[in-house]
């Protein structure tokens, strides 16, 4: 089994490229929502941790958002507790697909976090800072402070572009997405 790690910025479109390779995707973004939707051990380890903030069940993201602006040391916690699960769901998903020829790892803190091995693919995905920046306004829950932070705990674009084997220029078409994904298939296999 080929693992293909997409790596890039916050808004890049990792998780738009990671869906048009057409093969499976561990998309680590839907699994923490699913654990803060339904995962009652999850939420009471978030409520142990973070008292004064983490109230519903349901996990409610604006509890998860206050606790994070309030304090650095909330989101280190957050992720410790989080990405543990994270990775044995990755891991569950793995043995799941393990006859398939290529699953693709759409984890943002994929190289922080050590998941990677070091025989997987790493594709970068570059976009301009203007469009990225358009998107990210776009959506519903964009909150500048709480970028900032996401951004301060993870590596420098430039130094996962560097640990990359491929880089996908992302204008946000369909056309060019799919021809960078068929030259980098054409290349692997």
């Amino acid at each position: 089994m080929i693992k293909i790690g997409i790596l890039g910025d916050i808004g890049s479109g990792k998780s738009y490229i990671a869906k048009n390779f057409g093969y499976p995707v561990f998309n680590a973004d839907l699994e923490v929502s699913k654990l803060y939707k339904n995962d009652r051990k999850i939420f009471i380890k978030l409520k142990k941790n973070l008292r004064k903030y983490i109230y519903s069940f349901p996990i409610n993201k604006k509890e998860i958002s206050k606790a994070i602006l309030a304090n650095k040391s909330n989101l280190n916690k957050i992720v410790k507790i989080v990405h543990l699960e994270v990775r044995k769901k990755m891991n569950i998903f793995l043995r799941k697909n393990k006859n398939k020829k290529i699953v693709i790892l759409d984890i943002p803190l994929l190289l922080e976090n050590k998941i990677n091995k070091k025989k997987d693919i790493l594709v970068f995905v570059e976009s301009k800072k203007s469009d990225i920046f358009k998107r990210l306004k776009k959506r519903d829950n964009f909150n500048k402070q709480l970028f900032r932070k996401f951004k301060n705990i993870q590596l420098s674009p430039s130094y996962k572009k560097k640990k990359s084997k491929f880089i996908i220029k992302n204008d946000f078409s369909k056309k060019t997405v799919k021809k960078a994904i068929r030259n980098i298939i054409k290349e692997i296999i």
